[in-house]
């Protein structure tokens, strides 16, 4: 009996050390995602649109790392940056809903121009799992721009 405690106590103990990993690590992400948007919009200010865009743009630039990324939007909705999805470029997709019908772009642009930032939850397939899943950006009013950095929540 008291064998079964102790291995029940240390399997409880593994789990919550776990879930408080797994918390910290999102935290971290989630630190990292509002940063990367700081230090572009930075860029931003400081070298113009043009400069801003090639950067963002660069699938080996400063602004990926890894799973992150930073992406861009003019305020009607238009995608300008976007590294992991050159193709996409140029197109408008406010209208254009995650899995689950929510046009979160369009909530992203509005309330980037309303309230200057924010974080906006919605529902995606992940390319590289091809599974869908939750996920959560942090957006930011950069001038004639709307910056975005998005992470998938565990």
């Amino acid at each position: 009996m008291k064998k079964s405690l102790v291995a029940l106590l240390g399997t409880v103990a593994v789990c919550l050390a776990l879930l408080v990993s797994v918390s910290v690590v999102r935290a971290d992400e989630k630190d990292e995602a509002v940063k990367m948007v700081k230090e572009a919009a930075a860029l931003y200010k400081a070298n113009g649109l043009e400069k801003a865009l090639d950067a963002l743009n660069d699938p080996k630039g400063q602004f990926v790392k890894g799973a992150l990324y930073v992406f861009a939007y003019d305020v009607n909705g238009i995608l300008i940056a976007n590294a992991t999805a050159p193709d996409k470029i140029g197109q408008n997709v406010l209208d254009v809903p995650d899995s689950k019908g929510k046009k979160f772009r369009k909530e992203i642009v509005e309330r980037a121009k309303k309230e200057g930032s924010g974080w906006v939850d919605y529902t995606i397939i992940n390319p590289k799992s091809k599974v869908e899943e939750q996920k959560t950006s942090y957006f930011e009013m950069a001038g004639e721009m709307v910056l975005g950095c998005g992470i998938y929540r565990k």
